[in-house]
């Protein structure tokens, strides 16, 4: 078996991996990262289907992600804005299609008011939220222990408001059921967008997109560490102790003084730690779970609904769809559109074969764009769910009152073992934007480690 040294080994080329890479590698510290697919990336992934383009994981980029926005500088990549001129679509509770511009959804003077008064109110509870350590909230144990569906019950009955607070960080963000996490976890969800009128707002959240494809941010990442990035190379064990860690895959042993667990927490439990890690770790692992949502991509001979002057952005928590937007690549005269359907509704919908799970889908995404929809000349499902090394999407989060009670630990170092990925980010939490802030956070984190045992030696 073949054995290498390095100052640090990070286990998962995603994009908190490799730019905690770099910035170690620039700081004069010898990298090693190990990646258990046969590609770069996590859980982002362009690739093209049938012909066509498709980004299968994250792909946005808000204006509020300046790790994100400074990276892509970096690395010259250009990035273009989403599509959304015309009218939205938004579908009622007894099945009504209606058309409209701006971010509130065309429900009742009452609904609408509703909405608003709760969307004031949550704003001003966010504000009060640091993501990156909303637990130290004084209402933050309550919080966590009322769900998101509970909470908003109790501020009205109007079952329509209910439903399009909900979704913002339910099935469009968390992707779990809105009973199934706390206020705090959906406070802190939309803390770490600025705001939760910055989620519930499309054209803020969703602003543009990446010339190329978003992976290429990982791809342009690893090519600067070269050979230093191993792929196929799963670690089964880590040794770790004062001097160090060694990690062993099938067939490579690492030596390093430092590791970096640089992939979804959900994962830990592949790797056999010797010694075990310490109960704080094994009981805040085991509450914490991956939403899962399914992301459709429908791709059409032409944009149609433009013709129809629709921006191709489309909203219900009724539909199957509870979201879909205009994804046409940048300079691509065939149209794409985007669906995503969330927790319980993709769960049934695997129950069904391939082919009633498309016809059910193109069903709901025509009552958003008319019957053409039905007729996509390439049409592809992401489904994260089955991807042995990520296991749902978009990433973790707390069950019901594990936030206050774990969150302080998440990225806690153990020995010379250090934490780094999307899903423990403050701001850009579950989005690449988060990714690369934990990864500058933990390369800074194990440069310091690094200087005081230096200067300790020396002493």
């Amino acid at each position: 078996m073949a054995e290498i040294t390095r100052d640090v080994l990070i286990i998962g080329a995603g994009a908190a991996g490799l730019t905690a890479a770099n910035d170690l590698r620039k700081a004069g510290l010898s990298v090693a990262v190990l990646e258990a697919r046969d590609r770069v990336g996590g859980r982002l992934w362009t690739d093209v289907i049938d012909g066509a383009m498709l980004e299968l994981g994250g792909q946005w980029v808000s204006p509020d992600q300046h790790a994100l926005i400074d990276t892509l500088d970096e690395l010259g990549l250009e990035t273009y804005s989403r599509y959304r001129e015309g009218d939205s679509v938004y579908v009622g509770p007894d099945g009504t299609v209606s058309r409209f511009t701006g971010e509130m959804f065309p429900v009742s003077a009452e609904t609408e008011r509703v909405i608003g008064e709760i969307t004031a109110r949550l704003d001003a509870m966010v504000a009060e939220i640091d993501p990156d350590r909303p637990w130290e909230h004084p209402n933050a144990a309550e919080w966590d222990t009322v769900t998101w569906d509970a909470w908003l019950r109790q501020q009205t009955d109007d079952d329509e408001a209910v439903r399009n607070l909900a979704f913002a960080t339910g099935s469009a963000m968390l992707t779990k059921p809105t009973h199934s996490f706390s206020l705090l976890q959906s406070l802190l969800m939309a803390a770490s967008a600025g705001s939760y009128s910055n989620l519930v707002d499309a054209d803020f959240i969703l602003d543009k997109r990446v010339v190329g494809g978003l992976q290429q941010v990982p791809i342009r990442l690893a090519e600067r560490l070269g050979d230093d990035v191993l792929l196929n190379q799963p670690v089964r064990s880590l040794e770790w102790g004062d001097a160090g860690v060694t990690a062993t895959t099938d067939e490579l042993t690492v030596r390093a003084r430092f590791a970096v667990l640089a992939h979804a927490p959900i994962l830990y439990n592949r790797i056999s730690f010797t010694p075990p890690l310490p109960r704080r770790q094994h009981q805040m692992h085991q509450h914490l779970s991956m939403g899962f949502v399914i992301k459709v991509h429908a791709v059409y001979d032409r944009p149609f609904w433009r013709d129809k002057g629709l921006s191709g952005t489309a909203f219900s928590p009724y539909e199957l769809s509870h979201e879909a937007y205009d994804n046409s690549n940048h300079g691509d005269e065939r149209g794409t559109l985007v669906g995503f359907v969330s927790d319980q509704n993709a769960d049934d919908l695997f129950t069904l074969s391939a082919e009633e799970r498309k016809e059910r889908i193109l069903e709901s995404l025509s009552h958003y764009y008319g019957p053409e929809a039905k007729d996509p000349v390439v049409y592809y499902e992401s489904d994260w769910g089955t991807e042995e090394w990520t296991r749902g999407a978009y990433a973790a989060s707390f069950d019901m009152g594990g936030l206050h009670r774990y969150g302080a630990d998440l990225r806690t170092p153990v020995g010379p073992i250090h934490f780094a990925c999307s899903d423990m980010a403050g701001a850009g939490y579950q989005h690449v934007d988060g990714a690369i802030r934990m990864g500058h956070l933990v390369a800074s984190h194990i440069l310091d480690n690094a200087r005081t045992g230096a200067a300790a030696s020396e002493g």
